[in-house]
């Protein structure tokens, strides 16, 4: 059984494998209705509950069709229609949900409370969001910087705004596929040490974002008011200065990249003639949360890596 709770439970190989057979397998439904599953159907009469304890979009969309589309089936619990909503423990609910699932998505805020189901279950854990980490978004953009027609190895992705979950996650992935990452962010708002330490020597964090996006191959930022966060109005004041716009962007390579895994909003932490012009990726990279989410879960069952 595996548990795809960091990136670092695939480690390289596995993560290799995972954006392989995801790329082979987006590649042979081209043209294909979004709900007709997979010719091998390789999940075939499998469960996948997933449980919610955050607003959701893409990732609750992705790993429906995901699971769909590999012959199985959803479950979809939210925390304020389930017993966890009433004080139920999630060591309890992850034993009674691996009698039911053969596998369980959990978004949710605080990470122990996915290392406790990933503890308690008897079925593989995936991290769909934590305050600590994002490993399933990395994924979709790993996949989506390969199809752009860049090699992950030896570029530079460039960070701008809030050291957060997604930031921990690429520092991790940096480590893990030999690509290195710099963050600028305001002080205060800096990835901790332990984070930072993930990279392995790849990551660093400056003060200035021209530093950070020079050169760079892809450039990178999230939403600076996260889900259930305060104290706006001042987070907001220092973000401003890592704003994306396009005299930063060319400051980076000219055929470089800029992605963001939204929600978005413009006029903050990117301009509109950024996100919705040439060098954006934002649209091809939500849909590859859909191809990576599949292969994350055929790894999870030993059918990739």
């Amino acid at each position: 059984m595996r548990h795809f709770l960091d990136l670092s439970d695939a480690g390289s190989a596995g993560l290799k494998a995972i954006l392989d057979d995801a790329a082979a397998r987006k590649a042979a439904r081209k043209g294909w209705a979004k709900g007709r599953p997979d010719a091998d159907r390789p999940l075939d009469g499998h469960i996948l509950g997933m449980v919610f304890e955050k607003n959701s979009t893409r990732t609750r969309v992705s790993f429906d069709l995901a699971i769909r589309q590999l012959g199985g089936n959803p479950v979809v619990l939210d925390s304020g229609t389930t017993q966890l909503g009433r004080g139920e423990t999630v060591a309890d609910t992850a034993r009674v949900l691996s009698g039911y699932c053969d596998a369980i998505m959990i978004r949710t805020d605080d990470h122990a409370k996915l290392l406790e189901m990933a503890e308690y279950a008897s079925v593989p854990v995936i991290n769909g969001l934590t305050d600590d980490s994002h490993p399933c978004q990395i994924m979709a953009d790993m996949l989506t910087i390969i199809e752009s027609g860049r090699a992950l190895a030896g570029m530079k992705v460039a960070w701008l705004g809030d050291g957060n979950n997604v930031l921990a996650s690429f520092v991790e992935a940096g480590a893990l596929l030999g690509f290195d990452v710099v963050a600028a962010c305001p002080q205060g708002y800096q990835p901790s040490d332990a984070v930072v330490a993930k990279g392995q020597g790849r990551a660093r964090v400056v003060a200035d974002p021209r530093e950070a996006v020079a050169g760079a191959d892809v450039v990178v930022t999230d939403t600076w008011i996260s889900m259930g966060q305060a104290h706006a109005e001042t987070k907001l004041k220092a973000m401003m200065p890592y704003q994306v716009t396009a005299e930063l962007m060319a400051q980076a390579r000219p055929d470089a990249k800029f992605l963001h895994c939204l929600p978005a909003h413009r006029g903050e932490e990117v301009t509109a003639e950024v996100i919705d012009g040439p060098q954006s990726l934002i649209w091809p990279e939500a849909e590859n949360r859909l191809h990576a989410q599949k292969s994350i879960l055929r790894w999870c069952f030993g059918q990739v890596g």
